[in-house]
């Protein structure tokens, strides 16, 4: 991998980092604390809430798992270990880290 293949893969990182801190944004409102007021709201309005609740919280929890995915990728790239293999020391292919930059394994060692 050249320096622009890193180059292209920060940008790619970056952007996806700054999407899911948008999407962040969204998300806070569905979060937020159910009140559960039964004289506003019926039984089953406020079941579909606390459902909604625990999706965004979710939903929240798999974005926070990518981002740390992703600048542990970024911590690689700073550290020339991007794109080569944590299990057998191959390099990984550039299609596979295009498809996942976050990717940490040959696709021979990810398939067991």
């Amino acid at each position: 991998m050249d320096d622009s293949d890193a180059d292209a893969f920060r940008a790619r990182i970056a952007a996806r980092l700054e999407a899911l801190d948008e999407e962040d944004a969204l998300g806070r409102q569905g979060q937020a604390t159910v009140e559960l007021d039964q004289q506003s709201v019926g039984r089953l309005s406020r079941q579909d809430a606390l459902l909604n609740q625990s999706m965004a919280k979710a939903t929240q929890a798999r974005r926070d798992a990518e981002r740390r995915a992703l600048r542990a990728a970024l911590a690689r790239l700073d550290q020339d270990a991007f794109g080569w293999c944590e299990e057998c020391g191959e390099p990984i292919a550039i299609k596979r880290l295009e498809l996942d930059p976050t990717a940490r394994r040959c696709i021979s060692c990810a398939s067991g």
